[in-house]
């Protein structure tokens, strides 16, 4: 798809305000819905919708709490897929196939339920659907908790972002040019000169904390459209949970009517960021 440059929209929900970017026109194309990850943005979808086929009509969300939209504490992640079902309901565009990544791919399960004549393909990347012990017994997210809500908030700029973050992991395995759209759209002024990170990281934590305060089980035996899962490695970083691990149970696609899983060890959590093209063929069902 040729690079152009999307249209910014704004949709009032009963959670607040949602921002979502549109590329093409519904209707000159088939539709695809991007739902990113947790502490994104939608313009980090940018590279995969570069490799779209032209013609391709595109809607991508800065998913409540994230982005342009408006920045609650999160207290249930119904607020997230709530926010995106009345915008999407408000839409009436039919999908041909919708994506979601990470908390994208949970939340995404939960639109689905509420609006299941919407959507004709779903791909799920990596999603954050834990193993159903999970929801009967939550696990404490205190620890994660205090460190993303204690993430630098104060920066000079989006190039300043992007060298403080090109080398470190889980960064330096990202296409560049995806980390370029991360730090560019990932910043607002602070009203002070500076910039300050569009999902703040008080909202970001609150988002980690209540990742089990919606159980996706009973929605997931409901879906009858086709589930491609696609799923990066699982593994350990000097002893302790690293974040480019995937979160996804290994047997997620066979819960789905009609699951395909697709396993890709040579990526991780991050595979839209590491290898947009690649990705974007997937979504598209090359």
């Amino acid at each position: 798809m040729t690079s152009i440059n999307p249209i910014e929209h704004h949709f009032a929900s009963s959670h607040g305000d949602i921002c979502y970017f549109e590329w093409g026109r519904a209707g000159d194309g088939p539709s695809i819905l991007l739902l990113h990850a947790t502490g994104f943005h939608a313009r980090c979808w940018d590279k995969v919708v570069d490799a779209f086929p032209d013609g391709t009509h595109v809607i991508a969300l800065d998913q409540l709490g994230h982005g342009r939209s408006a920045a609650p504490i999160i207290t249930d992640w119904a607020m997230v897929s709530g926010a995106t079902a009345q915008l999407l309901e408000s839409l009436g565009t039919g999908f041909a196939t919708a994506a979601g990544h990470s908390m994208g791919g949970c939340c995404l399960v939960q639109v689905v339920d509420q609006l299941p004549e919407l959507f004709e393909r779903l791909v799920l990347i990596d999603p954050v659907i834990m193993d159903r012990a999970a929801y009967k017994d939550p696990t404490d997210f205190s620890a994660t908790y205090e460190m993303v809500a204690k993430r630098r908030n104060s920066w000079t700029g989006p190039d300043a972002m992007f060298e403080r973050f090109k080398d470190r992991h889980p960064y330096n395995l990202w296409n560049p040019g995806v980390l370029r759209d991360y730090c560019e759209y990932g910043l607002l002024t602070d009203g002070k000169g500076g910039f300050e990170l569009a999902c703040p990281p008080q909202t970001e934590a609150s988002i980690y904390a209540t990742s089990t305060s919606v159980d996706p089980w009973p929605m997931i035996g409901k879906i009858t459209q086709p589930v491609p899962v696609l799923r990066a490695a699982q593994f350990k970083q000097d002893g302790a949970f690293d974040f480019a691990s995937s979160p996804t149970p290994p047997g997620l696609a066979e819960e789905f009517a009609h699951g395909t899983d697709i396993y890709l060890p040579d990526l991780t959590h991050f595979m839209p960021m590491q290898d947009p093209g690649r990705i974007a063929n997937l979504i598209i069902g090359d």
